[in-house]
């Protein structure tokens, strides 16, 4: 199972990737000899997750023969003010140590719901109420159900919270056995730890990203298989993404004015060369295929910001495309891919979702990939479109081949690191309960199917895999991301088994 490392000062989670990698004839290179790719222009970055960290306390009066106050280290205006301004400090310094985008907003203190009404919940993603003291009514005021919720509980090193003793009996459960509070479950609350906390809001950053993204298909949406059916409609309403069809005949067009200008033509043979040139790069299929696929990045980069996103997918990608492009689509999904956008190869809206979600997570590039049949703990995942730069900065050598079953145009072989950590989520067609694993790649075989081939050691019950499988496509990012995508479909209401944690939500 992936490890990972706190920090001394504020706990944030800090992934290490591991830096051996596999060769299939490639020697591999260390991770500090890594080149870079040719920079290229990449997608804006999205808006940051604001988050609105809030202290909630109460300052008792003293009576005498009687209990005046309830537990906790937070008692005076002075106490408040101190723990105001320590709550500013620490997370600020979780920002700073976070690799997403995330806005901190100032944080503030109430003691009433008055004061806790009056804080404006349009500015923010997410609220963190630090539960230092204060009733219940402080939170029913400020946690608007059109916004996530989240609480932060002090135990050591204090001061204590009240409700570090209360939250889950009288909150959570409401001095009943049953869970009854709208919204609200043990996994909306953090003790101490400001790395779970940073956890719950890449996940949060993840799912506000993906909720909404419009995404440009071309020869429109589609779904995999029998079960695949509705996929385009569970995208639609359960992720709210913004599918965009593009008509093949209009791509058509667009390839033609391509081909036919002598600038585009010109900058496309341009990178095509110095893709060529980055060391550990090996061509295995005719040039023109090669620098075809350039050109037709071009087209995709031209479309994408006509329709201003950085998502797309391409659908009969196995024959349509290739007589208007001489050539095939799956080199430009990988230099999309790693230069920031998302791109498909299959139109496949029952895993595009789980692409969309994992990007946005992880920060990197995503791989989708048909599966084989997981045994003895291994389960071998190829595709023609693998990114080349898996995690996010690096690229990993290449062998630039024809796609597998048209033996035709140009096609990546990417060699995973060997050691490397994988995030691999497998959804089902109804899009109700998804499966994951954390694994290890251990081979780059050569087999005689789909080109980016690894084979990966699964973390956990293979078994329970091989029993739980459904949908066809899986997904699969560099990192450990398994709690943060559990965390994310359970606002979604989707079913989660983590295999390799054990669990299901």
């Amino acid at each position: 199972m992936a490890t990972r490392s706190n920090s001394e000062v504020t706990g944030v989670s800090r992934r290490t990737l591991l830096a051996s990698a596999g060769a299939s004839g490639l020697a591999p290179l260390a991770e500090d000899a890594r080149p870079a790719a040719p920079e290229t222009q990449r997608p804006p970055q999205g808006p940051p997750l604001r988050v609105q960290p809030v202290l909630t306390y109460s300052v008792p009066q003293r009576h005498e023969a009687t209990s005046w106050r309830g537990w906790g280290g937070v008692q005076t205006e002075a106490d408040a003010v101190a723990e105001r301004d320590r709550i500013g400090r620490e997370m600020a310094a979780m920002a700073r140590a976070c690799d997403f985008p995330l806005e901190v907003l100032p944080a503030r203190a109430v003691a009433n719901a008055g004061q806790a009404a009056a804080i404006p919940s349009n500015r923010y993603d997410v609220l963190v109420i630090f539960a230092a003291g204060g009733w219940s009514d402080l939170f029913h005021a400020m946690a608007k159900p059109d916004r996530w919720n989240l609480m932060f509980l002090r135990h050591s090193p204090g001061p204590v919270y009240l409700w570090y003793e209360i939250a889950h009996p009288h909150f959570l459960r409401k001095a009943v056995d049953e869970y009854g509070e709208p919204g609200w479950s043990p996994d909306e609350v953090v003790v101490d730890r400001y790395d779970r906390l940073a956890t719950k809001l890449r996940a949060l950053h993840g799912l506000k990203r993906t909720l909404g993204k419009r995404i440009l298909a071309i020869g429109g949406a589609s779904g995999w298989g029998a079960g695949g059916g509705q996929a385009p409609d569970i995208a639609r309403k359960l992720w709210k993404l913004d599918i965009v069809d593009y008509p093949y005949a209009e791509l058509g067009k667009r390839i033609t004015a391509a081909q036919a200008d002598p600038a585009m033509r010109a900058r496309a043979d341009a990178r095509a060369q110095a893709y060529l040139r980055v060391p550990q790069t090996r061509l295995e299929t005719k040039r023109g295929f090669h620098d075809n696929a350039f050109l037709l990045d071009e087209v995709f980069r031209a479309i994408l910001a006509e329709a201003r996103t950085d998502a797309l997918t391409v659908n009969h990608c196995m024959g349509t495309i290739m007589p208007m492009s001489k050539t095939t689509a799956c080199m430009p999904l990988s230099l999309l891919n790693d230069d920031g956008y998302i791109a498909f190869c299959e139109s496949d809206f029952v895993v595009i979702p789980s692409g969309i979600l994992l990007h946005y997570i992880s920060g990197k590039p995503v791989f989708l990939n048909d599966p084989t049949f997981p045994h003895e703990g291994i389960v071998t995942l190829a595709h023609c479109t693998a990114p080349r730069k898996m995690d996010g900065r690096r690229v990993e050598p290449v062998r630039i081949l024809t796609h597998f079953e048209s033996d035709y145009g140009a096609a990546p072989k990417v060699e995973m690191r060997k050691g490397q950590i994988t995030t691999n989520l497998i959804p089902d067609f109804a899009c109700k309960d998804w499966l994951g694993f954390a694994a290890t790649v251990v081979a780059n075989p050569f087999l005689d199917i789909c080109r980016s081939q690894i084979d990966v050691r699964i973390h956990g019950d293979c078994d329970l895999v091989v029993q739980r499988m459904k949908g066809f496509h899986w997904m699969l990012s560099y990192g450990d991301y398994l709690d943060e995508v559990g965390y994310a479909l359970k606002k979604l209401g989707v079913a989660w088994t983590n295999v390799s944690r054990g669990s299901a939500g």
